[in-house]
């Protein structure tokens, strides 16, 4: 067996390893969120961008803000909308019976009544 074309002490898709002198990280500064329930939390971001004032939480999901003392309240959760609700956004009564009776007829036409 030929053992010439093995690379071995590597992986598919293994990058060689870069070396401190060859590059320099972006700079970053560390902003901290703190939610309701307690928890808190340290995000890298850059330097030279703007911090969003709200992040989620990674222990409970909840809104978390830059501010210990007044963090922000548990977004509400919107209710569960049907079909129908969002189709009755979109359409008044008159307009959804125009499209029922149209939708009858040509169903009605096809089965040749």
């Amino acid at each position: 067996m030929s053992q010439h074309n093995v690379i071995r002490g590597s992986r598919i898709g293994a990058a060689p390893e870069r070396l401190p002198q060859r590059y320099e990280p972006a700079p970053r500064r560390t902003v901290t969120y703190w939610c309701r329930n307690g928890h808190w939390m340290e995000i890298l971001i850059a330097a030279d961008a703007v911090a969003p004032p709200q992040w989620d939480c990674r222990r409970c999901g909840h809104p978390a803000g830059p501010d210990a003392q007044n963090p922000p309240g548990r977004a509400r959760a919107e209710p569960h909308k049907t079909h129908l609700a969002y189709v009755k956004e979109r359409r008044t009564d008159e307009e959804g019976a125009a499209i029922l009776a149209e939708a009858l007829a040509a169903l009605h036409r096809r089965r040749g009544r």
